[in-house]
C-alpha cells in the first residue's frame, strides 16, 4: 500500500506513524525523545525511528515509503530543511532534512514546525476542514499558531509566522523569555493558568486542568484565575482576528480540553471585544494528540504532488 513516514517530535517523546494517501493512520508508534543525553541523542533517535518505520512499511505494507515528513518544535527553517533552534531540545542549525533523506536512503522529506504542521492538519482535515481562511492556536506549555490559507499554513518570511503567543497583551507586565513583557502565553496558557491555580491553592502540584475542575464545581477563586486567563486569550485573540480576519478560529493544546469550561466565556469574551471585525467561529480542536502526526503526512504527500507538478512541467 502506498504510504509515507510522519514523524511528530516533542519536547519529551516522538509520535509516529505511517499515512496513507487518503490520511489513514497504517501503523502508530511512540517513544522518548532521549533529551537527558543530549541534543546528538535526540537526533539520533529520530533518525532511528524514522528507519525503523521505514523497514516495518516495507516488510509489512507491501511497499516501501514514497516520502517522510517531520514535525519539529522551535524555530523551523522549512525551506532549507533545518531545525534552527528548540531550546527544549538543546539543539542548533541541525540540518535535519538531509540527515532523515540520507539515512532513508534518498527519500524525500519535508520538514516542518510542530504547531504549524498540526495547524495544517486540523485546517484541512480536522476542526477547519473547509474553511478558506483559519487560525489554528495552541494553548500548551506556551501558545502558538498556524495562519491558514486556502488548505496550506503560511509560515512568513523568516519561519515565525503564527507566533501569538509573544503578542503582548498585558504591558509591562510578567517577563517572558522571549525578552518582552506581558506576552500572551504567560497569562493564557496552560502553564500560566497552572502557575496562577497553584500560587492561589498554596499547592504546587495544582494545574490548570484542577483549576478547571474547580471552576465547573463553583469555586470562586478558580473562575477568578480562570476568566484572567479568558480576558487575556481574548484580548491576544482579538488582535490576531484583526490582522488576518479569519473565518475559523480552532483551538487546540491542552487548556482545551476544558471544553465549554473554556469556549462559553472565551466565545463571549471574544464578542464582547469585536466592534468591526468580524466574528469568526470559535470550535475545539478535533483530532487530538494525532494532529502533528497527520500533518507530518500531509506535508510528505504535498511534496510528492509538487515534484510531480515540477517534472510535468520541465
Amino acid at each position: 500500500m502506498r504510504h509515507v513516514i510522519a514523524l511528530d517530535v516533542g519536547g519529551t517523546g516522538m509520535k509516529a506513524a505511517l499515512v496513507g494517501a487518503d490520511g489513514t493512520l497504517l501503523h502508530q508508534a511512540r517513544r522518548a525523545t532521549g533529551r537527558a543525553r543530549g541534543p546528538q541523542a535526540v537526533v539520533d533517535g529520530i533518525l532511528d525511528f524514522a528507519a525503523e518505520l521505514h523497514a516495518h512499511g516495507d516488510r509489512n505494507l507491501g511497499a516501501p515509503a514514497v516520502a517522510a515528513g517531520v514535525a519539529v518544535p522551535g524555530i523551523v527553517d522549512e525551506r532549507q530543511g533545518i531545525a534552527a533552534y528548540a531550546a527544549n531540545l538543546g539543539w542548533r542549525d541541525v540540518p535535519l532534512r538531509a540527515l532523515l533523506t540520507e539515512r532513508l536512503g534518498g527519500l524525500p522529506v519535508a520538514l516542518g514546525h510542530d504547531v504549524r504542521t498540526g495547524g495544517l492538519a486540523e485546517g484541512r482535515i480536522g476542526a477547519g476542514r473547509g474553511a478558506d481562511r483559519f487560525l489554528f492556536v495552541a494553548l500548551g506549555t506556551g501558545i502558538a499558531g498556524a495562519i491558514g490559507i486556502d488548505g496550506r499554513v503560511e509560515s512568513g518570511a523568516h519561519g515565525f509566522a503564527g507566533e501569538i503567543g509573544h503578542v503582548v497583551v498585558r504591558p509591562g507586565g510578567t517577563p517572558c523569555p522571549c525578552g518582552q513583557h506581558g506576552c500572551l502565553e504567560r497569562f493564557a496558557s496552560a502553564s500560566a493558568v497552572s502557575e496562577a491555580w497553584a500560587a492561589a491553592t498554596g499547592d504546587p502540584q495544582a494545574d490548570a486542568a484542577d483549576c478547571a475542575k474547580a471552576v465547573e464545581s463553583g469555586d470562586t477563586r478558580a473562575a477568578q484565575v480562570w476568566q484572567q486567563a479568558v480576558d487575556a486569550l481574548a484580548d491576544g485573540l482579538v488582535t490576531a482576528l484583526t490582522l488576518l480576519d479569519p473565518r475559523t478560529l480552532v483551538i487546540g493544546g491542552g487548556l482545551a480540553e476544558a471544553g465549554e469550561t473554556l469556549f462559553t466565556p472565551l466565545r463571549d469574551a471574544v464578542q464582547q471585544r469585536v466592534t468591526f471585525q468580524k466574528l469568526p467561529t470559535i470550535i475545539p480542536a478535533a483530532l487530538g494528540d494525532t494532529a502533528g502526526c497527520l500533518g507530518a503526512g500531509l506535508l510528505a504527500w504535498d511534496l510528492l504532488d509538487s515534484t510531480d507538478r515540477t517534472e510535468v512541467t520541465t
